[in-house]
Protein backbone atom coordinates (compact mmCIF):
# COMPACT_ATOMS: atom_id res chain seq x y z
CA UNK A 1 0.00 0.00 0.00
CA UNK A 2 2.70 2.60 0.90
CA UNK A 3 4.91 1.93 -2.57
CA UNK A 4 1.32 2.04 -4.56
CA UNK A 5 -0.33 4.91 -3.01
CA UNK A 6 1.22 8.07 -4.89
CA UNK A 7 1.33 6.12 -7.50
CA UNK A 8 -2.44 6.47 -7.49
CA UNK A 9 -2.97 9.57 -5.97
CA UNK A 10 -0.68 10.72 -8.97
CA UNK A 11 -3.20 9.48 -11.74
CA UNK A 12 -5.83 11.44 -9.61
CA UNK A 13 -3.75 14.67 -9.73
CA UNK A 14 -2.95 14.34 -13.55
CA UNK A 15 -7.09 13.37 -14.72
CA UNK A 16 -9.23 15.13 -12.37
CA UNK A 17 -7.06 18.30 -12.16
CA UNK A 18 -7.44 19.04 -15.91
CA UNK A 19 -11.18 17.55 -16.28
CA UNK A 20 -13.34 19.93 -17.54
CA UNK A 21 -17.34 19.08 -17.73
CA UNK A 22 -19.50 21.43 -15.38
CA UNK A 23 -22.24 19.22 -13.47
CA UNK A 24 -24.17 19.62 -10.36
CA UNK A 25 -22.29 19.45 -6.78
CA UNK A 26 -24.36 16.58 -5.63
CA UNK A 27 -23.02 14.22 -8.90
CA UNK A 28 -19.70 12.01 -7.73
CA UNK A 29 -16.52 11.80 -10.17
CA UNK A 30 -17.50 8.02 -10.75
CA UNK A 31 -13.64 6.40 -10.79
CA UNK A 32 -13.93 2.44 -12.85
CA UNK A 33 -10.99 0.48 -11.37
CA UNK A 34 -10.97 -3.24 -11.97
CA UNK A 35 -7.51 -4.30 -10.10
CA UNK A 36 -7.33 -8.59 -9.24
CA UNK A 37 -8.38 -8.80 -5.38
CA UNK A 38 -8.01 -12.55 -5.26
CA UNK A 39 -5.37 -15.36 -6.10
CA UNK A 40 -1.59 -14.44 -6.12
CA UNK A 41 -1.34 -11.43 -8.43
CA UNK A 42 -3.70 -9.88 -5.33
CA UNK A 43 0.02 -8.99 -3.44
CA UNK A 44 -0.07 -6.05 -5.43
CA UNK A 45 -3.69 -5.58 -6.23
CA UNK A 46 -4.70 -5.41 -2.50
CA UNK A 47 -2.52 -2.75 -1.50
CA UNK A 48 -3.03 -0.59 -4.92
CA UNK A 49 -6.70 -0.56 -4.39
CA UNK A 50 -6.27 0.19 -0.95
CA UNK A 51 -3.68 3.13 -1.70
CA UNK A 52 -7.09 3.99 -4.53
CA UNK A 53 -9.30 4.10 -1.43
CA UNK A 54 -7.22 6.23 0.91
CA UNK A 55 -6.31 8.93 -2.07
CA UNK A 56 -9.84 9.42 -2.55
CA UNK A 57 -10.64 9.54 1.30
CA UNK A 58 -8.01 12.13 1.50
CA UNK A 59 -9.52 14.66 -1.64
CA UNK A 60 -12.92 14.00 -0.20
CA UNK A 61 -11.96 14.84 2.79
CA UNK A 62 -10.31 18.19 1.36
CA UNK A 63 -14.29 19.26 0.08
CA UNK A 64 -13.64 16.46 -3.27
CA UNK A 65 -13.36 18.66 -6.65
CA UNK A 66 -15.57 21.85 -7.30
CA UNK A 67 -17.57 20.57 -4.70
CA UNK A 68 -18.16 17.03 -6.38
CA UNK A 69 -17.12 13.73 -3.90
CA UNK A 70 -14.86 10.82 -6.09
CA UNK A 71 -16.18 7.70 -5.91
CA UNK A 72 -14.20 4.61 -6.58
CA UNK A 73 -15.68 1.50 -7.83
CA UNK A 74 -13.28 -0.93 -7.51
CA UNK A 75 -13.61 -4.58 -8.15
CA UNK A 76 -12.26 -8.00 -8.58
CA UNK A 77 -10.68 -8.57 -12.05
CA UNK A 78 -8.88 -12.07 -10.78
CA UNK A 79 -5.87 -11.13 -13.29
CA UNK A 80 -8.04 -12.27 -15.91
CA UNK A 81 -8.80 -10.27 -19.19
CA UNK A 82 -12.22 -11.33 -19.45
CA UNK A 83 -13.32 -10.65 -16.10
CA UNK A 84 -11.78 -7.08 -16.69
CA UNK A 85 -13.07 -6.46 -19.84
CA UNK A 86 -16.78 -7.60 -18.43
CA UNK A 87 -16.04 -5.25 -15.39
CA UNK A 88 -15.26 -2.48 -17.60
CA UNK A 89 -18.41 -2.72 -20.19
CA UNK A 90 -20.46 -3.32 -16.97
CA UNK A 91 -19.14 -0.20 -14.92
CA UNK A 92 -19.48 1.73 -18.23
CA UNK A 93 -23.04 0.77 -19.14
CA UNK A 94 -24.45 0.58 -15.51
CA UNK A 95 -22.28 2.65 -13.22
CA UNK A 96 -21.63 5.57 -15.84
CA UNK A 97 -18.08 6.23 -14.57
CA UNK A 98 -16.14 9.02 -15.61
CA UNK A 99 -12.97 7.61 -16.29
CA UNK A 100 -11.40 3.90 -16.22
CA UNK A 101 -8.04 3.23 -14.33
CA UNK A 102 -6.48 0.08 -12.29
CA UNK A 103 -5.79 -3.59 -14.15
CA UNK A 104 -2.77 -5.11 -13.31
CA UNK A 105 -1.27 -7.23 -15.32
CA UNK A 106 -0.21 -6.83 -19.58
CA UNK A 107 -3.49 -9.35 -20.23
CA UNK A 108 -6.18 -7.16 -18.73
CA UNK A 109 -5.02 -3.58 -19.40
CA UNK A 110 -5.09 -4.05 -23.71
CA UNK A 111 -8.18 -5.87 -23.44
CA UNK A 112 -10.08 -2.81 -21.11
CA UNK A 113 -8.53 -0.70 -23.20
CA UNK A 114 -10.28 -1.25 -26.43
CA UNK A 115 -13.30 -1.02 -24.26
CA UNK A 116 -12.31 2.57 -23.06
CA UNK A 117 -11.82 2.90 -27.09
CA UNK A 118 -14.86 1.68 -27.86
CA UNK A 119 -16.90 4.01 -25.55
CA UNK A 120 -14.47 7.23 -25.51
CA UNK A 121 -13.31 7.30 -21.82
CA UNK A 122 -10.00 7.71 -20.24
CA UNK A 123 -8.43 5.08 -19.10
CA UNK A 124 -5.06 5.50 -17.25
CA UNK A 125 -2.68 2.01 -16.67
CA UNK A 126 -0.84 2.51 -13.55
CA UNK A 127 1.08 -0.65 -13.65
CA UNK A 128 0.50 -2.76 -16.85
CA UNK A 129 3.98 -2.86 -18.62
CA UNK A 130 3.61 -4.49 -21.98
CA UNK A 131 4.61 -2.74 -25.36
CA UNK A 132 1.24 -3.81 -26.83
CA UNK A 133 -0.48 -1.49 -24.97
CA UNK A 134 0.36 1.64 -26.66
CA UNK A 135 2.19 0.10 -29.52
CA UNK A 136 1.07 1.90 -32.94
CA UNK A 137 -1.72 -0.38 -33.87
CA UNK A 138 -3.09 -0.31 -30.63
CA UNK A 139 -2.70 3.65 -29.48
CA UNK A 140 -5.74 5.92 -28.99
CA UNK A 141 -6.65 9.30 -27.39
CA UNK A 142 -8.03 7.82 -24.76
CA UNK A 143 -5.15 5.16 -23.30
CA UNK A 144 -2.66 6.78 -20.98
CA UNK A 145 0.37 4.60 -19.35
CA UNK A 146 2.16 5.80 -15.71
CA UNK A 147 3.88 2.55 -15.67
CA UNK A 148 7.49 1.90 -16.92
CA UNK A 149 6.97 -0.51 -20.08
CA UNK A 150 8.78 -3.85 -20.77
CA UNK A 151 11.55 -2.24 -23.72
CA UNK A 152 12.65 -0.16 -20.80
CA UNK A 153 12.63 -3.24 -17.99
CA UNK A 154 13.82 -5.60 -20.42
CA UNK A 155 16.90 -3.24 -21.17
CA UNK A 156 17.59 -1.93 -18.20
CA UNK A 157 17.65 -5.71 -17.04
CA UNK A 158 20.24 -6.35 -19.56
CA UNK A 159 22.31 -3.29 -18.80
CA UNK A 160 22.83 -4.24 -15.34
CA UNK A 161 23.72 -7.67 -15.91
CA UNK A 162 26.23 -7.07 -19.05
CA UNK A 163 28.55 -5.76 -15.94
CA UNK A 164 28.66 -8.88 -14.87
CA UNK A 165 31.93 -9.88 -17.10
CA UNK A 166 32.49 -13.74 -15.62
CA UNK A 167 28.66 -14.41 -16.39
CA UNK A 168 29.11 -16.39 -20.12
CA UNK A 169 26.00 -17.88 -20.11
CA UNK A 170 22.32 -16.40 -19.17
CA UNK A 171 18.90 -18.26 -18.95
CA UNK A 172 15.42 -16.59 -18.55
CA UNK A 173 12.34 -17.13 -17.01
CA UNK A 174 9.19 -15.54 -17.50
CA UNK A 175 4.99 -15.87 -16.76
CA UNK A 176 4.34 -17.00 -20.89
CA UNK A 177 1.68 -14.15 -21.74
CA UNK A 178 2.73 -10.72 -23.51
CA UNK A 179 4.44 -9.22 -21.02
CA UNK A 180 6.80 -11.80 -19.93
CA UNK A 181 7.37 -12.39 -23.41
CA UNK A 182 7.92 -8.01 -24.74
CA UNK A 183 10.55 -8.04 -21.10
CA UNK A 184 12.55 -10.75 -22.33
CA UNK A 185 12.35 -10.11 -25.80
CA UNK A 186 13.94 -6.90 -24.93
CA UNK A 187 16.11 -8.55 -22.74
CA UNK A 188 17.79 -11.09 -24.86
CA UNK A 189 17.75 -8.73 -27.72
CA UNK A 190 19.58 -5.91 -25.54
CA UNK A 191 22.15 -8.10 -23.74
CA UNK A 192 23.37 -9.74 -27.22
CA UNK A 193 23.96 -5.95 -28.52
CA UNK A 194 26.00 -5.54 -25.26
CA UNK A 195 27.70 -8.43 -24.96
CA UNK A 196 28.32 -10.63 -28.04
CA UNK A 197 29.22 -13.08 -25.85
CA UNK A 198 26.96 -14.41 -23.64
CA UNK A 199 25.07 -17.31 -24.26
CA UNK A 200 21.30 -17.72 -24.00
CA UNK A 201 21.30 -21.40 -22.49
CA UNK A 202 17.74 -21.56 -21.18
CA UNK A 203 14.02 -19.97 -21.52
CA UNK A 204 11.17 -21.25 -19.41
CA UNK A 205 7.86 -19.61 -19.49
CA UNK A 206 5.58 -20.58 -16.53
CA UNK A 207 1.49 -19.73 -16.61
CA UNK A 208 0.42 -16.92 -14.92
CA UNK A 209 -0.37 -18.00 -11.48
CA UNK A 210 1.81 -21.36 -12.00
CA UNK A 211 1.56 -23.09 -8.26
CA UNK A 212 4.29 -25.40 -9.25
CA UNK A 213 7.67 -23.77 -10.52
CA UNK A 214 9.54 -27.31 -9.80
CA UNK A 215 9.84 -28.13 -13.18
CA UNK A 216 10.85 -25.26 -14.43
CA UNK A 217 13.34 -24.72 -12.02
CA UNK A 218 15.25 -28.24 -12.53
CA UNK A 219 15.39 -28.09 -16.23
CA UNK A 220 16.98 -24.26 -15.92
CA UNK A 221 19.45 -25.84 -13.25
CA UNK A 222 20.38 -28.47 -15.69
CA UNK A 223 21.85 -25.99 -18.03
CA UNK A 224 23.69 -24.58 -15.40
CA UNK A 225 23.47 -20.58 -16.13
CA UNK A 226 26.02 -18.25 -14.51
CA UNK A 227 23.14 -15.72 -13.87
CA UNK A 228 18.61 -15.38 -14.53
CA UNK A 229 16.92 -12.50 -15.88
CA UNK A 230 13.15 -13.21 -14.16
CA UNK A 231 10.08 -11.57 -14.11
CA UNK A 232 7.83 -13.95 -12.71
CA UNK A 233 6.30 -11.03 -10.10
CA UNK A 234 3.78 -10.96 -7.56
CA UNK A 235 2.57 -14.27 -5.06
CA UNK A 236 4.35 -15.93 -8.27
CA UNK A 237 6.89 -14.96 -7.26
CA UNK A 238 6.98 -15.60 -3.51
CA UNK A 239 6.03 -19.22 -4.91
CA UNK A 240 8.88 -19.74 -7.17
CA UNK A 241 11.92 -18.46 -4.43
CA UNK A 242 10.16 -20.71 -1.70
CA UNK A 243 9.68 -23.82 -3.99
CA UNK A 244 13.36 -22.87 -5.70
CA UNK A 245 15.26 -22.05 -2.64
CA UNK A 246 15.49 -25.63 -1.16
CA UNK A 247 16.55 -27.09 -4.07
CA UNK A 248 19.55 -25.01 -4.31
CA UNK A 249 18.51 -22.34 -7.47
CA UNK A 250 19.47 -19.39 -6.09
CA UNK A 251 23.05 -20.79 -4.52
CA UNK A 252 23.85 -22.35 -7.82
CA UNK A 253 23.66 -19.01 -9.50
CA UNK A 254 25.16 -16.96 -6.86
CA UNK A 255 22.03 -15.14 -6.07
CA UNK A 256 22.90 -13.42 -9.62
CA UNK A 257 19.24 -13.13 -10.65
CA UNK A 258 17.70 -9.77 -12.01
CA UNK A 259 14.01 -9.54 -11.48
CA UNK A 260 12.31 -6.55 -13.36
CA UNK A 261 8.62 -7.17 -11.82
CA UNK A 262 8.96 -5.32 -8.96
CA UNK A 263 9.97 -7.50 -6.22
CA UNK A 264 11.40 -5.01 -4.90
CA UNK A 265 8.98 -3.57 -3.48
CA UNK A 266 7.69 -3.43 0.51
CA UNK A 267 4.61 -4.83 -0.60
CA UNK A 268 6.53 -8.22 -2.00
CA UNK A 269 8.90 -8.33 0.53
CA UNK A 270 6.89 -8.42 3.16
CA UNK A 271 5.06 -11.14 1.89
CA UNK A 272 8.15 -13.11 1.55
CA UNK A 273 9.75 -12.10 5.18
CA UNK A 274 13.05 -14.52 6.04
CA UNK A 275 12.40 -16.58 2.68
CA UNK A 276 13.60 -14.01 0.80
CA UNK A 277 16.37 -14.64 -1.78
CA UNK A 278 18.33 -11.84 -0.67
CA UNK A 279 21.55 -11.09 -2.52
CA UNK A 280 19.35 -11.00 -5.82
CA UNK A 281 18.82 -7.27 -7.66
CA UNK A 282 15.28 -6.00 -8.28
CA UNK A 283 13.49 -2.94 -9.08
CA UNK A 284 10.54 -0.74 -7.35
CA UNK A 285 8.87 3.05 -8.37
CA UNK A 286 9.68 3.81 -4.99
CA UNK A 287 12.18 1.84 -2.17
CA UNK A 288 9.74 3.36 0.80
CA UNK A 289 12.20 2.05 3.04
CA UNK A 290 15.90 3.43 1.73
CA UNK A 291 18.73 1.43 2.53
CA UNK A 292 20.44 4.32 1.56
CA UNK A 293 20.23 7.91 0.30
CA UNK A 294 16.97 8.59 0.08
CA UNK A 295 16.64 12.27 -1.66
CA UNK A 296 15.19 15.04 0.81
CA UNK A 297 12.60 16.10 -2.33
CA UNK A 298 10.76 12.16 -1.71
CA UNK A 299 10.57 12.97 2.47
CA UNK A 300 9.35 16.58 1.15
CA UNK A 301 7.06 15.45 -1.55
CA UNK A 302 5.16 12.78 0.49
CA UNK A 303 4.71 15.18 3.48
CA UNK A 304 2.84 17.54 0.88
CA UNK A 305 1.44 14.96 -1.34
CA UNK A 306 -2.68 15.93 -0.38
CA UNK A 307 -1.65 19.90 -0.69
CA UNK A 308 -0.01 19.18 -3.98
CA UNK A 309 -3.13 17.36 -5.70
CA UNK A 310 -5.85 19.33 -3.86
CA UNK A 311 -4.19 22.36 -5.25
CA UNK A 312 -4.14 21.23 -8.67
CA UNK A 313 -7.69 19.51 -8.70
CA UNK A 314 -9.29 22.93 -7.85
CA UNK A 315 -8.02 23.72 -11.29
CA UNK A 316 -10.79 21.38 -12.80
CA UNK A 317 -13.62 22.42 -14.56
CA UNK A 318 -15.40 18.98 -16.06
CA UNK A 319 -15.01 15.59 -16.79
CA UNK A 320 -15.64 15.40 -20.33
CA UNK A 321 -12.80 12.59 -21.79
CA UNK A 322 -11.91 14.20 -24.91
CA UNK A 323 -10.97 17.11 -23.09
CA UNK A 324 -9.34 15.18 -20.33
CA UNK A 325 -7.41 13.18 -23.28
CA UNK A 326 -6.24 16.49 -24.81
CA UNK A 327 -4.88 17.73 -21.75
CA UNK A 328 -3.33 14.60 -20.80
CA UNK A 329 -1.39 14.49 -23.86
CA UNK A 330 1.84 16.10 -22.80
CA UNK A 331 1.68 16.72 -19.35
CA UNK A 332 4.11 17.16 -17.01
CA UNK A 333 3.46 15.87 -12.90
CA UNK A 334 5.45 15.83 -10.21
CA UNK A 335 5.84 12.41 -7.85
CA UNK A 336 7.82 11.86 -4.45
CA UNK A 337 10.49 10.48 -7.14
CA UNK A 338 10.94 13.48 -9.63
CA UNK A 339 8.47 15.10 -12.36
CA UNK A 340 7.07 12.72 -14.95
CA UNK A 341 5.65 13.66 -18.44
CA UNK A 342 3.20 12.20 -20.88
CA UNK A 343 4.49 11.96 -24.32
CA UNK A 344 2.36 13.44 -26.22
CA UNK A 345 2.61 11.09 -29.22
CA UNK A 346 3.15 8.00 -27.46
CA UNK A 347 0.86 8.82 -24.01
CA UNK A 348 4.20 6.88 -22.43
CA UNK A 349 5.60 8.12 -19.01
CA UNK A 350 8.94 6.98 -20.24
CA UNK A 351 9.53 6.42 -16.64
CA UNK A 352 12.74 4.39 -15.14
CA UNK A 353 12.55 2.72 -11.43
CA UNK A 354 14.97 2.18 -8.83
CA UNK A 355 17.13 -0.95 -9.20
CA UNK A 356 19.32 -2.13 -6.17
CA UNK A 357 20.56 -5.30 -4.66
CA UNK A 358 18.31 -7.10 -1.61
CA UNK A 359 19.34 -6.95 1.46
CA UNK A 360 18.70 -7.67 5.17
CA UNK A 361 17.97 -4.36 6.88
CA UNK A 362 17.75 -5.45 10.78
CA UNK A 363 15.17 -2.14 11.75
CA UNK A 364 12.78 -4.04 9.29
CA UNK A 365 11.88 -7.87 9.01
CA UNK A 366 12.06 -7.86 4.99
CA UNK A 367 14.13 -7.35 2.09
CA UNK A 368 15.11 -3.69 1.45
CA UNK A 369 16.68 -1.94 -1.61
CA UNK A 370 20.66 -1.71 -0.30
CA UNK A 371 21.09 1.77 -1.91
CA UNK A 372 18.54 2.83 -4.69
CA UNK A 373 19.05 3.69 -7.61
CA UNK A 374 17.32 5.24 -10.60
CA UNK A 375 18.86 4.38 -13.99
CA UNK A 376 16.98 6.77 -16.56
CA UNK A 377 15.58 4.57 -19.32
CA UNK A 378 16.39 7.41 -22.05
CA UNK A 379 19.50 6.60 -22.97
CA UNK A 380 18.48 3.09 -23.35
CA UNK A 381 16.20 3.90 -25.71
CA UNK A 382 18.37 5.72 -27.79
Amino acid sequence: MRMKRWHYLVFLWAALSLSPRAVSAEETIKIGFPMPLSGPTAVYGVPITKGAEMAVADINAKGGVLGRKLELLARDSKANADEAVRLAREMIIKNNVDFLSGTLTSAEAPAVSTIAKENKIVFVAPTAKTMLLTAPQNLHPYIFRVASNTLIEGRTGAALMAKWQDVKKVATIAPDYAYGRDAVGAFVEYIKKLRPDIEIVDQEWPKLGEPDFTAFITAQMGKKPDAVFCDVFGGDFVTLAKQATPLGYFKMIQNRLIDGGEVGTVDLAEALGADYPFGIISDAYDPVVWGEGEPPEHKEYVEKLNAAIAEGIKKAESTDSDKVAQALAGLTFDTPVGKRTFNAKTHETETGEFWSEMVKDPKVPFAVMKKPEYIDPKPLLQ
